[in-house]
C-alpha cells in the first residue's frame, strides 16, 4: 500500500523532506504504529518524532488522532499543533 506522507513546521525541519512515499510493513496498522515505526529510522526522524503527542496528523485531509487506522489512507501528513492568532 503506497502511502504519501506529507511533512510540516519543524517536523520537515528535522527530517529534511517535505514528503516521501513509502509502503508501511505489516503490522504498522494506525498513525502511532506508523510514527513509531518511522522513528525507528533514526536520525531527523528520531527527533522529529521522538514525542508523538507533541504531534498532529490529518489522514487523507482530515484531522485525525494517533489511534486513527491508516489502512486505505493515501495521504497523512504529520505536524506541530497548529495555533490562531
Amino acid at each position: 500500500m503506497a502511502l504519501n506522507l506529507l511533512y510540516f513546521a519543524w517536523v520537515r525541519e528535522a527530517i529534511g523532506r517535505d514528503g516521501e512515499t513509502i509502503d508501511p510493513p505489516e503490522g504498522v496498522e494506525t498513525v502511532a504504529a506508523l510514527v513509531r515505526w518511522l522513528a525507528a529510522r533514526g536520525g531527523g526522524y528520531a527527533e522529529a518524532l521522538a514525542e508523538p503527542m507533541r504531534l498532529r496528523c490529518a489522514v487523507d485531509q482530515s484531522f485525525a488522532s494517533l489511534a486513527t487506522p491508516i489502512a486505505g489512507a493515501r495521504e497523512i501528513a504529520l505536524f506541530p499543533p497548529v495555533t490562531g492568532g
